[in-house]
C-alpha cells in the first residue's frame, strides 16, 4: 500500500544520509596490510547487520509471530499445522522485505560511493603500474598496494598508478553497487507478480481486503485504549475513592499503609485462572479486597 512505500522511502532516504554522515565523520582507511580488508568489510557490513536487526525488531509483526508461542493455548488453538506454517513463512517473507530496506540501501549507497570498497580490496588488485620499481617482492607489492587509499602515503613515482587503481576498484563497486539494486529491483517485482498470481482475491477485492485490514487494526486500536482505561479507573476508583476528573468530588478515600504496601513493588502478569489474568498488583489489589477503610469528605477539614 501506499503507506508501506512511503515508509520504505523514508527509511530510505534517512539510510543514505546516515551513511553520509557516518562516512564523512567515522571511515579512515587505515592504509595498512591485513587490516584494509577487516576495516572496509567491517564498515560495509556491520551497519547493514545492525540494520537489519533494527528493521526485525521494529516490525510489529515480528513480536506478533513470536509473542506467546510458547504458551499452552496456543496448541489448542492451531490444529491445522501445515496451514500454520505456511502462513508464519509468509509472514516471515513480508517481515524480512520490510526489513531488508535499510541494510540494501546501505550497502548499494556504500558500494556506489566505492570508499569502503577500496580500503577493503586495495591490496588485492592484478595489475602491475609499478614503473619506477617494478621488480618488487610479493609482500612489498602489497604493502604499496595497501597505502593506496591514502594519497599522502603514495610516492609521487607512483601517483598515476594509485590514480588508476583508485579508478579500477571505483568502477568495480559501481557496477556492483547498481546490479545490487537491479536485482533488489526486479525481486520484489517478480515477489509482487508471483504474490498476486496465487492471490485468491480479484484486484478489486483484494483493496477492500487491505481497506477492511487497515480500518479494523485502527478500530481495535481505539477501542483497546478505551476499554482498558474504562477498566483501570475502576480500580483506581476504588482505591482512591473517586473517578480521576469529576468535577464535583464529595469525598476521597485514605489508603492504609497496608494497602499502599499491598500495590507497590515489581510484578508482572499473575494467572488467576486459566483464562484470566491480574495485570498489575493494584488489579490483584482490587479484585481481592472489599470496598472499606477511612473516607474523607472534600467540603470538610482534615
Amino acid at each position: 500500500g501506499k503507506e508501506v512505500v512511503i515508509a520504505n522511502a523514508i527509511i530510505a532516504i534517512l539510510t543514505i544520509g546516515g551513511q553520509q554522515l557516518f562516512s564523512f565523520f567515522t571511515f579512515s582507511c587505515p592504509c595498512h596490510v591485513g587490516q584494509n580488508l577487516i576495516y572496509g568489510l567491517a564498515f560495509l557490513g556491520a551497519p547493514a547487520l545492525i540494520l537489519l536487526v533494527v528493521g526485525y525488531a521494529l516490525n510489529n509483526q515480528t513480536w506478533r509471530l513470536v509473542t506467546g508461542k510458547r504458551s499452552p493455548l496456543e496448541e489448542e488453538t492451531t490444529p491445522n499445522q501445515l496451514l500454520q506454517c505456511k502462513l508464519i513463512c509468509l509472514v516471515l517473507c513480508s517481515i524480512t522485505g520490510r526489513a531488508l530496506v535499510a541494510p540494501v540501501t546501505w550497502l548499494a549507497v556504500t558500494l556506489i560511493n566505492g570508499s569502503y570498497y577500496v580500503c577493503a580490496m586495495s591490496e588485492y588488485v592484478s595489475v602491475h603500474y609499478y614503473g619506477a620499481n617494478p621488480n618488487v617482492t610479493a609482500s612489498e607489492r602489497r604493502r604499496i598496494l595497501a597505502a593506496f587509499p591514502c594519497s599522502q602515503l603514495v610516492p609521487p613515482e607512483l601517483a598515476r598508478a594509485r590514480d588508476e587503481v583508485i579508478l579500477l576498484l571505483r568502477y568495480q563497486s559501481q557496477v556492483a553497487g547498481w546490479l545490487l539494486i537491479a536485482v533488489v529491483v526486479i525481486t520484489v517485482f517478480l515477489s509482487y507478480c508471483l504474490a498476486s498470481c496465487f492471490s485468491p482475491l480479484s484486484f478489486l477485492h483484494f483493496r477492500y481486503w487491505s481497506s477492511y485490514v487497515h480500518n479494523e487494526q485502527e478500530l481495535f486500536d481505539e477501542a483497546t485504549d478505551q476499554h482498558s482505561k474504562l477498566y483501570a479507573m475502576q480500580h483506581v476508583r476504588k482505591f482512591f475513592g473517586f473517578v480521576p476528573g469529576s468535577e464535583n468530588v464529595k469525598e476521597i478515600r485514605i489508603p492504609s499503609l497496608r494497602e499502599w504496601q499491598a500495590i507497590s513493588g515489581l510484578a508482572f502478569l499473575k494467572r488467576v485462572d486459566e483464562e484470566h489474568y491480574d495485570y498489575s498488583l493494584l488489579h490483584d489489589w482490587a479484585l481481592k479486597e472489599s470496598v472499606n477503610g477511612k473516607y474523607l469528605k472534600t467540603d470538610e477539614d482534615p
